[in-house]
């Protein structure tokens, strides 16, 4: 049953960040939520129109075995390796959720309605194993509103220009540095090129670029709070809005360029940039610091359960909150370069601390179902 105030309050603050141009998706996904009506009612009453999962989500979902008990004995019976069992579970999961998200999909001409699904964490590093990963992902789930997440990382770069040549919609995962997400815009264009050389719809092809967030405070954040001076603490909570704020100005100069044009006119959409890792880890910090302050036109904010009720509940949408910002984010950015903290160094540490997160959480889930396998008397090797 909907209460009164969550029956009211999307209509304030949700409604206010979809109205300024931010696609709200939720940052989750579990067969409980799907088959329990859950998350159609997010869709419903809080103006939710995608979804994002990763290794870690699918992680706490099928490592509680809750809504996956049929599934999981009957590829025991037939004997599927963990891994074939594991991508049946999760790519089962998106397909049910891209059909809920249908109307959406095709109400947003493409654009939303989207559930995004990560190639094997494992691959990170091999381009051509990426490519064929996403490939074969891209089949499994067999939806026009599945993007393929692909990692930022030196070896994805390439895989992201051929998957999206291949006219597959891309969601680039664990962006954190300027340079690379410049670099990721490159790939996206090389890629649409490809696609148009290939005789591919570019209006068919949709892609994000996810740049994390509240990551980069916790990591500087703790840097400064080892400075311990008055100068140092007075920058905690500002490099991560800053590095997202110069993403967008990255974001706008690349998506008016010549390069561009051309693409436009073959109807090619911009990669959007979305906001990944917007729940905050500090409870000194506001619970809708990075849904307020990066309210911007044409983005999107994947935001867990908690952060999407928080902003339901007393988010405070004032408009555009990015591109005036400019100015101040360089200047917060180069403070902290001023005391000492190698900006290149801590994003170039958070790339690999996030591609080891998810590895392990994968080799976790692969453990969860290799344990519930062989409980139903086969070896799940």
């Amino acid at each position: 049953m909907i209460t009164l105030s969550e029956a009211t309050a999307p209509a304030g603050a949700l409604k206010r960040l979809s109205d300024q141009g931010v696609s709200i998706w939720l940052d989750d996904l579990s067969r409980k939520r799907i088959d329990s009506g859950n998350l159609a009612g997010l869709i419903e009453t809080k103006h939710v129109v995608g979804v994002t999962t990763n290794p870690s989500i699918f992680q706490a979902a099928i490592g509680s075995g809750e809504g996956y008990e049929e599934q999981l004995a009957d590829l025991a019976v037939r004997g599927v390796t963990v891994d074939e069992a594991v991508r049946m579970m999760t790519t089962a999961d998106v397909r049910a959720a891209a059909d809920v998200l249908k109307p959406v999909f095709e109400a947003s001409g493409g654009r939303d309605g989207r559930v995004s699904i990560e190639v094997d964490p494992r691959l990170a590093h091999d381009t051509a194993a990426t490519v064929a990963e996403a490939r074969q992902l891209a089949w499994l789930v067999d939806r026009p509103n599945v993007m393929i997440k692909i990692p930022a990382t030196k070896a994805g770069l390439p895989a992201i220009t051929e998957v999206i040549g291949a006219g597959i919609s891309v969601n680039v995962t664990l962006i954190f540095s300027l340079e690379r997400y410049r670099e990721v815009m490159d790939a996206y264009l090389a890629g649409l090129e490809k696609a148009r050389a290939a005789g591919h719809d570019l209006s068919a092809i949709h892609s994000v670029a996810s740049f994390f967030v509240s990551r980069v405070d916790s990591e500087i954040d703790k840097r400064l709070t080892l400075l311990g001076t008055d100068e140092a603490l007075a920058l905690k909570g500002k490099a991560a809005l800053a590095n997202a704020r110069l993403a967008y100005e990255a974001y706008e100069e690349v998506f008016s360029g010549g390069r561009w044009t051309a693409l436009a006119g073959a109807r090619a959409n911009k990669q959007r940039p979305l906001w990944a890792s917007t729940g905050v880890k500090d409870p000194a910090y506001r619970d809708t610091l990075y849904v307020e302050e990066l309210v911007a036109p044409g983005t999107v904010n994947t935001m867990p359960e908690a952060t999407l009720d928080a902003t339901a509940d007393h988010g405070d949408i004032q408009g555009d909150t990015v591109t005036g910002g400019y100015a101040q984010a360089r200047a917060d950015l180069a403070a902290v370069e001023r005391l000492g903290i190698s900006y290149d160094e801590v994003v170039r540490q958070l790339e690999d601390e996030g591609v080891a997160k998810f590895e392990v959480a994968w080799q976790d889930l692969l453990d969860a179902v290799t344990k519930s396998l062989n409980s139903k008397g086969v070896d799940g090797e």
